[in-house]
């Protein structure tokens, strides 16, 4: 077996989500469930088929992003993981809906930040061990940094006041 990672490739500010499915209808679906729960969303789908032809399926609004989906889900590589990479809002926006989706099973990030997937491959397939996102923590948040937090939640919408 081999382990290594795959570093995700997309534009700064651009967010994505990495998860696991486990049937065709995926692209479909997440397609659906953000379109109806987000329509103001930019967003590009791709899912890796793990069985029959061995495809990666792709949809969404955007062929920008379905490219970007479709790129990093080919690097990925693992079966039935699925990419949504997302313009014009966050992930926040869509992730119990993306949960609540039937054949999803697991959500492994969701993020702007810079990533890199854990993958282990084998004779057979490769599999997502994991993602690091980001940086590790420099410290604990002192009260300039929590007033700087809580300005900012305000400032994009998410509290009121």
């Amino acid at each position: 077996m081999n382990i290594f990672t795959v570093e995700i490739e997309k534009p700064e500010a651009t967010n994505f989500v990495l998860g696991q499915s486990h049937f065709i209808k995926t692209v479909e679906d997440l397609h659906e469930a953000i379109a109806t729960t987000a329509p103001h969303l930019r967003f590009g789908i791709a899912f890796c088929e793990s069985s029959g032809p061995a495809l990666v399926r792709r949809s969404g609004n955007d062929e920008g992003l379905i490219a970007l989906a479709v790129k990093n889900a080919q690097a990925v590589g693992a079966g039935h993981s699925f990419f949504v990479f997302l313009d014009n809002g966050f992930p926040v926006s869509i992730l119990n809906t993306l949960k609540a989706v039937p054949e999803v099973c697991r959500i492994y990030c969701a993020t702007a930040n810079p990533a890199e997937v854990v993958v282990a491959e084998t004779e057979t397939g490769r599999a997502i061990l994991g993602v690091v996102d980001g940086v590790s923590p420099r410290g604990v948040e002192g009260p300039d940094d929590v007033a700087a937090r809580i300005s900012f939640l305000r400032k994009i919408g998410y509290k009121l006041g």
